[in-house]
């Protein structure tokens, strides 16, 4: 078991989503070394100075810039870096570009020796995480994507405010693609254990005002992105929830990006499905049983993004 203390996590891109994610890092004291990569080094170093003069309000713990020596005998590196998601452009117009910065950085990481976990954030999320799985050379469970856990953080949030109850108490996911081909798992949602199609007309919110909720939280990056510019905040506490589960050995399952070997009859390609969580990475996936309009949804998902993988790869 992999203990809190001795965790090492390594930060790459001190932009808002790596400085949100290093912010709710400090926040939760449950990482003894955070060290923060970036190309611009003072920015890296600002950063550490000022999440460490807000040690003494939070928990003990070592942050410094560093550099990809670092990596070698991390734990975990976190790759928050490439460009970013402009207004009107979807998660997998990115994905030139951002493959190129992955290949710098991945080939960077790996020579350092790490023989660690890689969790990645940067968008086009599914198809970068099968790139990373491919230049490390590591693995499958230990590289993941962020996934569709902020997806689904909004989907329980909305539906939570439907039921006006705790979003704690409602389990529910949105799988598939992080991005414009995600699907709402309607067949799989309970709000306090008891499942959504069990509520009666009274009770339940209508097919319309369900679509309407999935629709909000499909779109709801392109709405913060238009108000704000980027969203960095809540994919931050995201990456801090999966960071958890690899720290504490948790065995947790969470809808992140994970490798598929045959389950939901597909493979080769990186998508968000629940997944158990620890000290090793991804487990086993959880496999569940989707209704035939979700299964043609995530069929179409998948396709999507072996489309784009294919674009790279082959």
């Amino acid at each position: 078991m992999l203990e809190s203390k001795s965790m090492k996590v390594v930060v790459i891109g001190a932009g808002a989503v790596g400085s949100s994610f290093a912010y709710a890092l400090l926040n939760q004291g449950f990482v003894r070394d955070l060290v923060i990569i970036d190309l611009d080094h003072e920015k890296a170093e600002g950063d550490a100075m000022d999440l460490l003069h807000g040690v003494p309000f939070s928990y003990p713990m070592n942050i410094w810039a560093g550099s990809y020596e670092d990596c070698r005998d991390a734990d975990l590196v976190v790759n928050c870096a490439g460009a970013n998601q402009g207004p009107g452009e979807t998660r997998l117009d990115l994905l030139e570009k951002n493959t190129r910065i992955f290949k710098s950085i991945v080939d960077s990481v790996m020579k350092s020796g790490f023989k660690g976990i890689f969790l990645v954030a940067t968008n086009p999320v599914d198809v970068l995480t099968y790139a990373t799985w491919k230049f490390s050379g590591l693995p499958s469970n230990q590289v993941i994507g962020s996934g569709t856990v902020l997806d689904t953080a909004r989907f329980r949030y909305s539906l939570a405010n439907k039921f006006k109850v705790d979003a704690r108490n409602i389990h529910a996911y949105i799988m598939g693609e992080h991005g414009d081909s995600s699907l709402p798992v309607w067949s799989h949602v309970t709000v306090g254990g008891k499942p959504l199609h069990h509520f009666d007309d009274q009770h339940r919110p209508n097919d319309k005002e369900l679509e309407e909720t999935f629709i909000k939280v499909r779109d709801a990056a392109y709405e913060i992105i238009k108000k704000k510019g980027a969203t960095y905040y809540g994919i931050g506490m995201g990456l801090a929830r999966i960071t958890k589960a690899i720290a504490k050995n948790e065995d947790a399952v969470l809808p992140v990006s994970a490798l598929l070997n045959g389950e939901y009859g597909h493979s080769d390609v990186y998508i968000g499905v629940p997944a158990v969580i620890n000290s090793n990475g991804v487990r086993e996936l959880v496999e569940l049983k989707l209704d035939e309009k979700e299964s043609n949804q995530f069929h179409h998902s998948v396709q999507v993004l072996k489309d784009y993988i294919d674009k790279i790869f082959k």
